[in-house]
């Protein structure tokens, strides 16, 4: 299985200091941040949130910095420019948001991102088509539904990332959406590997040993999986 990453998730962060609360969670330990961008389509997500001018501040402000871009928008194809040029190294759209993944995710390598798809709780693991898998370089499972704060981590996603994982061995496989300390073991046991919290490490008293507790647990359950 591919290492353990934990990816802070900047929706929960202070936005009156961003670049400075980017800083703290890399001096924490994280890898990668969660930069979750969210959509005026109503037919997808209702809010908007971080765009690639808040991205490039960020970009610019902590030099590089793995942005992990959760786009939950309609359309994702509009926006691979944009957040390429704002300093995006990882792209993940939406399957609900296209019918035509492949070029989608040709045109984010070309920019130089890697290229993430998306599934959101209602939709199966056999949505991901072997092909779309196999040209992009990570997999998200939404563990609660996009664009909707406060909610409660869906455990009944789970049985997805552990098909993912049976599909895809050697695939980077991200949880996003109600994942902490009470969480993360079934996200790890069911083998997941990137693991997105918000409001658990930015909200926590000493965000780095949580940090360093997530990463902990997704290890020891990789080694047992590897049994």
């Amino acid at each position: 299985m591919p290492r353990a990453i934990i990816s802070p998730s900047v929706l929960a962060s202070d936005f009156g200091q961003l670049t400075a609360e980017c800083k703290r969670m890399i001096k924490g330990g994280a890898e990668w941040l969660h930069m979750g961008t969210l959509s005026t389509a109503l037919h997808f997500v209702p809010n908007i949130t971080m765009g690639a001018p808040v991205l490039s501040c960020v970009s610019k402000g902590v030099p590089g910095i793995f942005m992990d871009c959760h786009m939950m928008v309609a359309q994702p194809e509009k926006w691979v420019n944009d957040i390429a040029d704002a300093g995006g190294s990882l792209y993940c759209f939406h399957l609900e948001a296209t019918s035509d993944p492949l070029p989608i995710i040709e045109a984010i390598h070309s920019r130089g991102m890697k290229a993430g798809v998306a599934i959101s709780p209602d939709t199966p693991s056999a949505a991901v088509a072997d092909d779309v898998a196999a040209a992009a370089d990570m997999l998200l499972v939404m563990t609660v539904y996009p664009g909707r704060g406060g909610q409660k981590f869906l455990d009944r996603c789970l049985p997805k990332v552990t098909e993912l994982r049976a599909r895809f061995p050697d695939k980077d496989i991200e949880v996003d959406g109600g994942v902490g300390p009470a969480t993360v073991d079934a996200c790890a046991d069911a083998g997941s590997n990137v693991i997105v919290a918000g409001t658990a490490i930015f909200g926590a008293q000493d965000p780095e040993g949580v940090i360093a507790t997530l990463k902990a647990t997704v290890n020891k359950a990789q080694a047992r999986l590897a049994k």
